[in-house]
Formats: C-alpha cells, sequence, structure tokens
C-alpha cells in the first residue's frame, strides 16, 4: 500500500513534484462560499421583512405619516419624530399609517411689502383766466391843415366863428389852423372837418364857420364836403353835399360857399391841399 505523503503547497507544484490539478476549473471554491454568504443574507432579509409584517398587521391599520404602507423599509429617509422601533431583530423603523389626506407643506410667508410714501401733493394750480379783452384801439386821428394853392403860406384859421385864409404868425395859431379830419357826418364817402374844442366846420348862409353839432340833419349836411379833382396840381375842390355844384373858395380871404365859375380866379381860389396838422 502506497505511503500517504502530505501535499505540498500548491503555490510550487514543480519544485515538489506534484502536478498541478487540471480536472476542475480554479477559483470555484471561492465562487461556493460567495454564493453561500449570499443565499444566508437573502434567507436573513426574507425573515426580517416576514417579522415586520407581522408586527405590522398588529398595528391598527396605521401607516406612517409620510404616507409610507406598513413593512417597507426606507433607506434613503430618515425617521420622523415620534415613529415607533418594532420588536425583533430589525431594528428598522416603520411608518405609522397613511393619512387620508396628504400633509400640506407649511405655505411660504408671503413678505410684507414695505409701505412705500406717497409723492405729496402739490397745490393745484389757480386756473390761468384768459386777459380780459382790451379794448380794440381807437383810430388815429387824422390831423390835417387846409393850405390854399394859389397862396401856399396861407390856411383855414379859425377867427371867433368864422373860417378865413391866414398865415400862420405864432405856435397858439397852429391851433386854430388844425383839424381832425372825419368821415362825413352826411356821407360816408365824404368829409367833415372838426375842431379841437369839439365842433365842426359848416356852411350857414353859404358862409363856413365854426359850430357845434345841434344833432339836425341839415347841420349834418352843412357840414359835409365832397372831395373833387382840382385842375391844381395835389389839389382837391370840396364840394358841398346838400348844394350839388356850389365848392369851398376864399373870396377876399373868406371861406365861403359858392357856385363853380369857369372864368376868372375862381379855380384857383377853390383849390386846397390838405397837408399835415400843424399843431
Amino acid at each position: 500500500m502506497p505511503e500517504n505523503k502530505s501535499r505540498p503547497p500548491q503555490e510550487q507544484p514543480w519544485e515538489n513534484g506534484w502536478a498541478p490539478d487540471t480536472s476542475r476549473t480554479p477559483g470555484t471554491r471561492r465562487l461556493w462560499l460567495a454564493g453561500g454568504l449570499a443565499v444566508a443574507t437573502i434567507a436573513a432579509c426574507a425573515v426580517a421583512i416576514t417579522a415586520t409584517q407581522r408586527d405590522g398587521d398588529g398595528m391598527s391599520g396605521k401607516t406612517s405619516d409620510a404616507g409610507t404602507a406598513p413593512g417597507l423599509i426606507s433607506f434613503g429617509t430618515p425617521s420622523p419624530a415620534g415613529t415607533k422601533t418594532p420588536k425583533g431583530k430589525s431594528a428598522m423603523p416603520y411608518a405609522a399609517a397613511a393619512s387620508p389626506t396628504p400633509l400640506k407643506e407649511s405655505p411660504t410667508p408671503t413678505p410684507t411689502p414695505t409701505p412705500t410714501k406717497a409723492p405729496a401733493e402739490k397745490p393745484a394750480k389757480p386756473a390761468k383766466t384768459a386777459p380780459a379783452e382790451e379794448p380794440a384801439p381807437k383810430p388815429a386821428t387824422n390831423w390835417r391843415s387846409v393850405r390854399s394853392a394859389n397862396y401856399p403860406d396861407r390856411y383855414w384859421y379859425v377867427s371867433g366863428s368864422y373860417v378865413k385864409l391866414a398865415a400862420v404868425s405864432s405856435g397858439a395859431a397852429r391851433q386854430d389852423v388844425t383839424f381832425a379830419l372825419v368821415k362825413g357826418l352826411a356821407n360816408g364817402a365824404c368829409y367833415s372837418f372838426a375842431t379841437t374844442d369839439g365842433g365842426y366846420l359848416r356852411h350857414r348862409n353859404f358862409v363856413l364857420r365854426a359850430e357845434h353839432d345841434d344833432g339836425s340833419s341839415l347841420f349834418e349836411q352843412d357840414a359835409t364836403f365832397c372831395p373833387r379833382v382840382s385842375p391844381y396840381s395835389g389839389a382837391t375842390m370840396l364840394e358841398s353835399v346838400n348844394y350839388p355844384g356850389r365848392f369851398l373858395r376864399h373870396k377876399d380871404f373868406q371861406i365861403r360857399l359858392d357856385p363853380y365859375q369857369y372864368y376868372g380866379p375862381y379855380a384857383g381860389d377853390s383849390a386846397f391841399r390838405l397837408v399835415g396838422g400843424l399843431a
């Protein structure tokens, strides 16, 4: 019977005279050990789960506050405060019965808006009132002096109540040779001559004189004269409104109303130039 020799270490087969065992796959023993360990682990987990389910059935059907069913193991979420630890080997916490309504998250407090100061109201500006309409300015007075065409150094001059042809010798006399040329009192297309004291020049008994308006139609006609073209260049003839064919002329330096004459000095005596007022 052959002598049994102890098996030398497998790490040095050739040095000890042993040939490697090629009948099995290398590492098979380690695989069996790992498999056995895995089976044991699974069996232990199954036993723990079964024990947990039994303890959970003894509860009054409650689930955890987080809504987890009994017996389920949660590895990610820590146990909430107030959870109970079941009896047995397993120290895994279980949850209470699920609430019929999910937990409401505490509302995020809404920040209270900081009250802003309202801008101080500015006092209302008083409404602008339209400026009062100023009365239309009165037309400038058309002051005139009447100069003779054939006696250019002489003007109509009020002496007393009569109008004569005289030379201006002083500053005071300028007032008496200056008249306001206005629209005719009886005919707007003609002229009337107003004196500085508010009267008018009118003819009476065919003699020109200065009088105040008495409001009569006769006065207005006697004080109205229409301009006509004169044979003298730049001169004007003044015809009576109520005595057509009669013109103002000077005779012996007295201004009067005479019929037109085609001969003698009448053309020159009835020609006058309306110049700027001397006053």
